[in-house]
């Protein structure tokens, strides 16, 4: 690895542990990012709580360039990428470079208009990027009121309750038998038992 490669990082993120990466870390490749230097999370981008975040924070520095190949992959929340725009770039020096935005790359225009441009853009694309997640979200929880109040039951169906339930249940009713007891005699965790046994209050 040359001297030059050794000050390119690349950054990725995912959301879950079952979404694929492979889009973004062929797009830090194909920038000239070694492999070694790319530093990939599987976290949600609620706060900066990241373990490779974290590590790769640590190395840059002023002769550094980080890319990444959307401004989301590093931060949704408006403030919060905010500030590590400012930390990256103010604090440590480092370039920034976001693929997918070519705009919004430090190393052009080293002038205090280039900055104060490079700011300006950041600022409006995570206010979009913040606003369109929560538009998102607010549309998702509106479809699931929605549905509910049309009687649609969402989620998994609840397993069949077991033969003996009945029986456990009034026993365990009744005061003859404790919770602990009635559970594990219907196989249930106990707080699974406590939830069903309600269900099966209300329908009987």
């Amino acid at each position: 690895m040359s001297k030059n490669q050794e000050k390119v990082y690349g950054y990725a993120r995912v959301s879950t542990r079952e979404q694929n990466e492979d889009r973004q870390i062929i797009a830090l490749k194909e920038v000239g990012v070694p492999e070694g230097n790319i530093y990939l999370d599987k976290f949600s981008g609620k706060n900066f709580e990241r373990p490779q975040y974290k590590r790769l924070l640590k190395r840059l520095n002023s002769e550094s360039v980080l890319y990444v190949k959307s401004i989301d992959r590093l931060e949704r929340n408006y403030r919060d990428l905010s500030e590590q725009w400012r930390i990256i770039t103010k604090e440590k020096g480092a370039d920034m470079v976001v693929i997918d935005m070519p705009i919004l790359d430090t190393r052009r225009d080293k002038n205090l208009l280039g900055t104060f441009i490079s700011d300006l853009i950041l600022a409006l694309l995570s206010y979009v990027a913040e606003t369109e997640y929560r538009t998102i979200h607010q549309r998702q929880a509106e479809g699931i009121a929605a549905a509910k109040a049309r009687g649609v039951k969402l989620g998994r169906p609840p397993k069949p309750l077991p033969e003996n339930f009945d029986v456990i249940y009034h026993k365990w009713k009744a005061g003859e038998i404790s919770t602990t007891e009635a559970s594990k005699k219907v196989n249930m965790p106990a707080s699974t038992f406590r939830y069903r046994a309600g269900l099966y209050k209300k329908n009987s």
